[in-house]
């Protein structure tokens, strides 16, 4: 039975169902960081981007629900330094709350990046149902980040000490080489 208060004769506070107190739950905070090395020309890096819009969107609903709100972060991981802050792994990279959704990491050669930084660099694919794809496919990204905020924990892989992997070495040293020889290293030389 609904009081005036907006609640139900089982509570005094109003708060339990539906009441003026509980319109603006309090709001679950996640951050979902998605982390890569070049949206203007790899192939890989903008379907990733795409999908994972689109996977977000698809389950916007169900956080809602859920009182969930997502921040997305972009982040273009540009150097070294910002690999190492970042712990970037591979690209591209997506996490929840600090947590890689797909906690395999596998490469395979990106011709986008290689052409990007004129030479040969491995990128990261994505295994989903025994298949790999090098663009994630929209159901992986939904149920890798419902996984990480619904699923249980698992720590096995936190406290790993982090070592910039020598494919993204050679990619940053290639960028730093190429910038040089066009000219907008300043007084770089190749």
């Amino acid at each position: 039975m609904e009081k005036a208060n907006g609640g139900c004769s089982s509570c005094s506070s109003g708060c339990c169902c539906g009441g003026a107190e509980n319109k603006e739950m309090d709001k679950r905070h996640v951050v979902v960081d998605f982390l890569y090395l070049d949206l203007s020309s790899c192939t890989w890096c903008q379907g990733t981007d795409k999908n994972l819009e689109e996977a977000l969107t698809g389950i916007s609903n169900v956080l809602e629900l859920a009182g969930i709100e997502v921040e997305l972060n972009k982040i273009n991981v540009t150097s070294e330094e910002l690999a190492i802050k970042h712990k970037f792994v591979s690209s591209p990279t997506i996490r929840v709350n600090g947590r890689d959704i797909q906690m395999e990491v596998r490469e395979s050669r990106c011709e986008s990046c290689g052409d990007l930084c004129g030479d040969e660099v491995d990128c990261r694919v994505w295994v989903y149902k025994g298949q790999e794809y090098t663009i994630p496919p929209k159901a992986l990204i939904m149920e890798g980040i419902l996984n990480r905020i619904f699923g249980r924990e698992d720590t096995a892989c936190d406290d790993k000490e982090y070592t910039l992997p020598e494919n993204l070495k050679k990619f940053y040293e290639a960028m730093e080489s190429r910038s040089c020889c066009d000219g907008s290293g300043g007084n770089k030389c190749c």
